[in-house]
């Protein structure tokens, strides 16, 4: 059997952590649907699917962000990291309603429609995870307003930071 390479044993470990993870978010998410929908109904699948996925998102950001994409860099945008994250989940708990949603309404049991939606998620999230939300690493982009502009603002008059004209660079004589 060929050997794999340092690479390769990182993503396949990288692989293992995130369905671990992911069954971490699936259990406490689906105990909580399945609680919620048994003691509301049917009537407040809504409620039932939002908390399950709130219980589920929390345990899941923890996880993916410290253990499964964890990386020291990250620490420096972890405003943008969970903006990221918090954006996916968002747009995933619209799919996870509707794939349930639409589950039930062909008539096959509530209990099951989790064990769908998370197929698709399994495969639809690591990628973005891994590429969009904990990358290995971010794009510099320059502030658009220097820090020098912060600090020297005066916003009772003139500005303290003033743009000094462009000089030449001075020649060396040989």
């Amino acid at each position: 059997m060929k050997r794999l390479k340092k690479s390769q044993k990182r993503e396949v470990r990288r692989i293992t952590e995130y369905m671990i993870s992911g069954g971490a978010f699936f259990w406490s998410g689906y105990v909580v649907l399945l609680a919620l929908n048994w003691w509301l109904g049917e009537e407040y699948l809504w409620l039932s699917t939002t908390a399950s996925y709130i219980v589920g998102w929390v345990v899941n950001y923890v996880l993916q962000r410290y253990w499964v994409f964890n990386n020291p860099r990250l620490a420096k945008h972890q405003s943008e990291v969970t903006y990221r994250y918090i954006i996916i989940s968002a747009v995933n708990l619209a799919l996870n309603f509707y794939i349930i949603k639409i589950w039930v309404s062909f008539g096959f049991p509530i209990e099951a429609g989790p064990f769908v939606a998370s197929g698709f998620f399994t495969v639809w999230n690591y990628f973005w995870y891994k590429l969009w939300v904990f990358p290995e690493q971010f794009r510099k982009v320059k502030p658009r307003v220097g820090v020098a502009r912060v600090v020297a603002h005066n916003s009772h008059g003139a500005s303290g930071y003033q743009k000094r004209p462009r000089q030449p660079a001075k020649r060396r004589r040989r």
